[in-house]
């Protein structure tokens, strides 16, 4: 089974939409199983979260079956959790060309 370091993920563009998820979609994995990390469902649900928004169905149907067990609380945590890794990993908008000037 292969190991991701979240920094990996953090690194990938969003463009790779489909290594994105799949690697998003095993974090997920990890937490809600206690795979080599300790058990949480908070984070698993923002993984699953993240691996859905880049069309892994399989993450959407883990993300509903965890959800499940968890109190509105904690889903409100992982929807935080979810925006605030989007937002500290959107792709720095490029400036416009400066126009040319005029001889």
């Amino acid at each position: 089974m292969a190991r991701y370091d979240i920094a990996d993920v953090d690194g990938a563009a969003l463009g790779q939409a489909t290594g994105a998820a799949d690697m998003l979609f095993d974090l997920g994995m990890m937490y809600s199983t206690g795979r080599s990390v300790p058990a949480d469902l908070v984070t698993a649900h923002k993984w699953f979260n993240l691996a859905a928004m880049r069309g892994n169905s399989d993450a959407a149907r883990l993300r509903r079956e965890i959800a499940a067990d968890m109190t509105d609380a904690q889903i409100a945590e992982a929807l935080r959790a979810a925006r605030d890794w989007l937002r500290a990993n959107q792709p720095a908008q490029l400036a416009p060309a400066p126009m040319p000037q005029a001889a």
